[in-house]
Parts: structure tokens; sequence; C-alpha cells
């Protein structure tokens, strides 16, 4: 009896090793170049850690998924099967900052029990993963666990929530995505606060990784929280609304007062957001990267040659401040067809209806204000090539979208400017996808703002042109003296641009040094030089981009204005020629055989010598806009001249503080 038992005990001790060895094991993915490694762990819980090269990016972290009835997808997982693949291809990317992308990647789909997957790609710029579920009833997410774990106490640029209230999580998560950046190690983050994506985290040894999603669809954002670690950031989520009501700014949001006790309720059969970690050895990278475009879903729209990117003739920025007029600028049609006669002699494709045309705290799109003759001033700028676009706020535009996407476009109006969602819970999150599926029903483009980090919508419904949620030139007109926009302008190319396009709405005829601005509602100021204006046309993604200024500033900078007007939104070419996150950028743009070089300098002088090795054989002139002798001191100072590209291809920009520097680059 005693032998018996000295058996099954080995026997059971045997099974338990057999077991344990089972459940725990580890699986890796390699980027195609071999320099990023990703390698997970399959134990009581699965974790991921990523390396480049030898360096740590990520230490290992913890994911997983909590669903209703206390089921963990990633908890004691028992894997069934893996699966490994390689892509390499070339995908078309409309009104985009490039033509087209090379798409190459290497992918591990683990398989588990319970009809569940986990998703790694690794790419040369990065990595990503997500979770996906294949089953018959729908799923009710109680919270995701996503952890991003680091080797030592890194420094982080962490874009805070910009909302006043820091009590608690729910404050938060309204907001308008709009933040500066404050760089600090993780122990020093403020627990209390929620960073909005993308952050960035410099690993050390010159790497860094920029965090951000994509493809997010019928479920909420991600934000980050250090928790009062000092190595770690983990996932937060919005939780589903319960009660909402109306009111916020002119009675167009609609404000959570309760929320459920789940993020997401979703079908069973569906692929959850991708993580993303945008990785780079050098700063430019970042500003290179395409990897939240390529993890997107592909475009729904079949045809899309009826989508027009361009510029349009802003009105609210300069607050309708036109001058040596005959009749009183505001919000009217003869203030309107003088926009359109404006945008008609320049080319300027679109002139945009800002706030005020529909009734005042209404929140009825249908309700047009006397002043105003909608019909009128679309047969008026149809007459001239110039198209009309409307300002909607977020609930006007919601509660009557159908009707109201229908009716203007039958009048011929051509897009919406959709503002204060504010938000980005599951509710949120799926009225851009409702919206933008409309939209496109009814040949219309929609640009974004009180909006959320882009993460690849416009790849998926290509008549999303534009998204703000950027700290944009707007700010100019209330920010405190002490906002240092021209560090942020050299910062978010390396950041938030990693997400996508952004509606900054650059343009200012009035620019200020650093020791003469300040905040003019109705005459607004830019910090920095004109040429960074210009520049900025060049550096910042905005297929659908904004002129902030008033007509009759643009026509007394006629130089100026002539560029503007005509440099390209969308690009054939894109290359990050240099760069350093918070010190300067250079990107190089070809739109057709013209190319066009951007420079931007923080608050101190610079001088960079560029190469553009690129540029094919032959004999080359660049029209180039610089900082003048005395723009240090008065920032509208510039000098615009025409010179030979040397044979070597090397050109040097010099900037002032605050600076700028832009060439049109074009073949004898």
């Amino acid at each position: 009896m005693k032998l018996l038992l000295t058996r099954l005990f080995s026997l059971a001790v045997a099974v338990l090793f057999t077991s344990q060895a089972l459940a725990q094991s580890t699986h890796t993915v390699t980027s195609p170049d071999g320099k990023i490694q990703v390698e997970i762990t399959l134990n009581n819980q699965i974790t991921f850690a990523v390396n480049h090269e030898s360096d740590p990016i990520i230490a290992p972290s913890p994911i997983s998924m909590e669903l209703a009835n206390d089921e963990t997808l990633g908890a004691n997982s028992h894997l069934r099967n893996k699966k490994t693949d390689e892509v390499d291809q070339t995908i078309e990317s409309p009104f985009y900052k490039r033509s087209e992308i090379r798409d190459h990647y290497n992918e591990l789909r683990l398989n588990f029990r319970g009809n569940y997957h986990l998703i790694f790609r690794a790419y040369n710029e990065g990595v990503a993963y997500r979770f996906a579920t294949d089953r018959r009833d729908s799923l009710t997410v109680m919270n995701e666990n996503a952890a991003f774990n680091f080797a030592q106490d890194a420094p982080v640029w962490a874009p805070y929530a910009n909302v006043d209230d820091h009590t608690s999580y729910e404050p938060q998560f309204e907001s308008s995505f709009e933040n500066t950046y404050d760089k600090a190690l993780i122990s020093q983050l403020d627990d209390k606060r929620l960073i909005i994506l993308p952050a960035l985290v410099d690993v050390g040894n010159g790497k860094k990784v920029c965090i951000t999603e994509s493809d997010l669809e019928d479920y909420p954002g991600m934000y980050l929280n250090s928790g009062g670690e000092e190595k770690s950031l983990d996932a937060v989520f919005a939780a589903y609304p319960k009660r909402e009501e109306q009111g916020g700014h002119n009675n167009l949001q609609m404000r959570v007062t309760e929320r459920k006790d789940y993020i997401a309720r979703v079908p069973g059969r569906r692929a959850f957001p991708w993580r993303v970690m945008v990785i780079s050895e050098e700063d430019k990278q970042l500003a290179d990267s395409d990897l939240v475009y390529l993890l997107a879903s592909p475009s729904r729209v079949e045809d899309i040659s009826w989508i027009k990117p361009g510029k349009v003739a802003w009105d609210w920025w300069n607050a309708w401040n036109l001058y040596g007029v005959d009749f009183e600028a505001g919000i009217n049609n003869e203030t309107y067809k003088y926009y359109i006669d404006f945008a008609a002699e320049q080319g300027i494709e679109y002139v945009i209806l800002d706030e005020g045309w529909s009734v005042n705290s209404e929140a009825d799109l249908m309700q047009v204000i006397p002043e105003i003759d909608l019909p009128e001033l679309v047969n008026y700028g149809q007459q001239k090539g110039v198209d009309i676009v409307l300002w909607a706020g977020y609930h006007a535009f919601e509660r009557d979208m159908e009707n109201v996407c229908k009716h203007y476009s039958n009048m011929g109006v051509k897009g919406f400017k959709v503002d204060f969602m504010d938000r980005d819970d599951q509710e949120a999150v799926n009225f851009y996808y409702r919206a933008a599926e409309l939209a496109a029903k009814h040949q219309l483009f929609l640009d974004f703002h009180g909006a959320y980090k882009p993460t690849g919508l416009n790849r998926t419904y290509p008549n999303v042109l534009n998204f703000e949620g950027v700290h944009g030139l707007e700010q100019m007109k209330w920010d405190t003296p002490d906002v240092d926009q021209v560090t942020y302008d050299v910062e978010i190319p390396f950041i938030r641009m990693v997400a996508g396009s952004m509606d900054y709405t650059q343009g200012a005829m009035r620019n200020a040094i650093k020791e003469n601005y300040y905040p003019a509602f109705t005459e607004p100021m830019s910090q920095g030089t004109r040429c960074r204006q210009l520049a900025q046309y060049v550096i910042f993604e905005s297929p659908f981009n904004m002129l902030c200024d008033d007509p009759t500033a643009y026509e007394e900078e006629s130089e100026c204005t002539d560029f503007i007007a005509t440099v390209p939104t969308i690009w054939d070419e894109t290359i990050v020629l240099d760069g350093k996150v918070g010190d300067y950028v250079a990107i190089a743009r070809r739109s057709g055989d013209e190319w066009y070089l951007g420079v931007l300098t923080d608050w101190d002088a610079r001088e960079i010598t560029l190469d553009l090795s690129f540029l094919a054989d032959g004999k080359y002139q660049a029209e180039v806009f610089q900082d003048g002798i005395n723009a240090h001191k008065t920032a509208q100072d510039y000098r615009k001249v025409s010179t030979e590209v040397p044979k070597n291809h090397q050109i040097t920009a010099k900037m002032a503080p605050g600076g700028g520097y832009v060439a049109r680059i074009y073949q004898e």
C-alpha cells in the first residue's frame, strides 16, 4: 500500500510539472531587419517585452482583458497553437504624406482555448499587439490591462488631459485633447492626472518609444497613468456612459453624468485596437513613422474621386477682422463673399463658415441666422471655383446627422468641421465612425475638432481629412505669455504627428518674438517668426489646411500669401532629414516634380546644413524664405531669395530664435 501511494504521489508530481511546463512557454517575433525582438511569456499571466538590439525598450509587462462573469483573457491561458507570417506589400495611401507605403512586418498569432487570440506584429520601426475574439455571443469588457514597464526610471513627454479638476479620473475623461508636454521622469509624473496619447519615453542610449494606438473602433480610447510607480505606465479607459445631459459650450455637447461599470460592450467576433510602440534610434525616425496608418483597417469608401484636399480661408481665428472695406465685417454674406473673392484670387479651394452661422445655443443646424443666406453663398462660391465648408457642434450634428448631411450636400456644401466631442469613450468613438460613413454616403468630407488623436480613421474613411487633438495656433488667442508654443512646435512632429495629420491652423501674419507675445482674442499673433509660420505648412501634416489670418492681412503680404496658397497639402514622398525632440526639425516633401523643404528651431538661433542628395541629377533652383537679419527683434522680418542649389546638394538653413526656413526646390 505504501509503495502504491508513493507511485501515485510521484505520478501526481510528474503530471503537475508537465502541466506547468506546458502552461509556461516563451514565444518570439522579430522585425524584418532583426533589430527588434518581442518576447511573449505565457504563464498564469501573459507578459511581453521588447528589445532593440541589446537595449531594453519595454521591460516584461502584463497584458489582459477582463470580461464579465469573472473571465480574464490572458490569465491561466491555454495555448492551442500559434501561427507566424511575414508580409511585405505596398499599399496606396491617398491624402497622406506619401502616395504609397511599404507594409513589411513579421506577425505572431497565438490562439488560445476559449476562442481568443493575441496578435503581435514587429516592424522595423516598432511593434504592435492586439487581442481578438471569435465567439458567438456579445462580450462585455470590464477593463483592459495594458502595462508599459521600463528597465529604469525614464523621462517622459507627457501631455496631460487639460482640465482643472484632477481629484479623480472622471473629469479628465472630458477634455479637448490639447495640451503642451510636461517632461519628467516617470517617478515625477502626477499620478492623479491622465496622460493623453501619443506619449514619448526616452529609454536611453539615444532610443525612444512613442506609445499610441490604432484601429480604435467600437472601443474607448486609451490613456496612461504612472500610478505612482517609478518604472511603469498603465492604461486607463473611460467607462461606458450610463446617463448624459446636454450642455457644455453653447449647449452643443453631451456631458456624461454617470457611467456603467464596464468600458465596452462589443460583438463576440472582432479584433480590438492595436497597442502601438514606435521605436527610434534617431529622433527623426519618429517623425517619419507610418505605423498608425498601416495598422488601421483598409478603406471602406470605394469611390474617393470626389474627395478634394486643399486649403481653406478661415474666419474664426482672425475674428472676421476685415479692414479697408465699405461694410461692417462679421457673420454675414458680405463678409463671406469677400473671403470667397480672396480665395478665388489665390486659388484656394474652400471657405469655411465657422461657429455663428447657425442660431446660437439651439444645437440645430437647420436654423440659420438671418444674416446668412447659405444657398446664395454656395452658388456665389461655385461661380468662382470656391466651395463652402460648415462648422458644426457635436450634438447639433449627431442628433440629426442624416438630415443635415443630405440637406447640405444637396445644397452644394462639401464638408463639415465637427467640434466639441471632447470625449473618447466607446459611445463617442462610435460617433466618429458613424459620422464618417454617413458623410461619405453624401460625398462630404470631415475635419474633426475637439477630437482625440488620430488612430487611422483617415485610412478607413479617406473622407476624414484632418483632426485637431493638438495645442494649435488657436491657443494664442487666450493662452498666457508663459506658454511655450515655439518649443511645442518642435516636439509635436516627433510625438503628436506620429499619430497622423493635425489641424494646427497656421498662417499668422502678426508674429512676435518671445518677449513681445501676449494673448489677444480678436487680434491674435503667433510666437516666433514669419518664416516659422510658412515652414509649418511643410512640416505639419494637414490635408485640409487652414489660412488662419484675415484676407486683408494676406493681401498686404503678397509674397507670403502666394507661397501659402500654392504649397501642397498632400505629398508623393516625405523624407525627414534631421531633428531632435524639442530642439529642431527638418523635413523635405515632394509633390510631383517639386520638393519643399521646411525647417523649424526652438528659441535658440540655429544654423543647420542639410543634405539633399535625394535629388535626382540635374540643376535645381530654390525659392527660399528665410528669417531676416532683424527677425530676432522684429519677428515679421524675412527675406525671400532665389538661388541655385549647389552641385553637392548641401543647403544651409540659418534661423533666428523661434525661427523657420522654407524652400521650394525645382529643376531648371
